[in-house]
């Protein structure tokens, strides 16, 4: 393959990846016990999808071929973690993976919906939104930083959330009333 060529894939599968990246961690997050675990498989899954790109059929379904291989290497790394007490049987896994696998178009819908949300909440607040969801993020210097109480923070953030829960409650009603 020439570098012309080479270039032209490593975008293709960058622009598939990172369009499917958030549902394939999502997936994987189901199926194994912790964050650092799916953080751990989902290592080794973006290095297997790079490595099979080019069976990957174009026009294909991407989505459902990465969440294979995501099933495969959670598989791989329960065999790996066998003796652990906490991991679940290829069974449980393959069960599970079956109904993500058959969730995802409502997750999708849903994790579409809530960014058309996100995107009416204004700028500062939803700056603080993320501030808050931020893996390791302490509520308390987030609270600080706002000028807010711990517990008033709080009940903003309950309101917040209400708030974008209604909001993607009427996005989502709408879209099925439109079809």
């Amino acid at each position: 393959m020439n570098s012309s060529a080479d270039t032209e894939r490593h975008h293709r599968f960058l622009r598939r990846f990172t369009a499917h990246e958030p549902a394939i961690r999502a997936h994987v997050r189901r199926l194994v016990p912790s964050r650092a675990d799916a953080d751990d498989v989902m290592q080794e899954v973006s290095v297997v999808l790079w490595d099979k790109f080019d069976t990957f059929e174009e026009g294909g379904d991407f989505r459902a071929w990465a969440f294979g291989v995501a099933r495969f290497e959670v598989l791989a790394w329960m065999r790996d973690r066998g003796r652990d007490r906490l991991v679940l049987d290829e069974e449980a896994v393959a069960r599970i993976a079956e109904e993500a696998s058959a969730d995802e178009p409502r997750l999708q819908r849903q994790r579409e919906a809530l960014e058309q949300c996100m995107q009416k909440v204004p700028a500062a607040q939803r700056g603080l939104l993320m501030l808050a969801y931020q893996e390791g993020a302490s509520i308390q210097e987030v609270a600080r930083d706002s000028g807010r109480s711990v517990a008033g923070f709080y009940q903003w953030l309950h309101r917040m959330r209400r708030l974008l829960l209604d909001c993607i409650r009427r996005s989502l009603f709408n879209e099925e009333a439109a079809s």
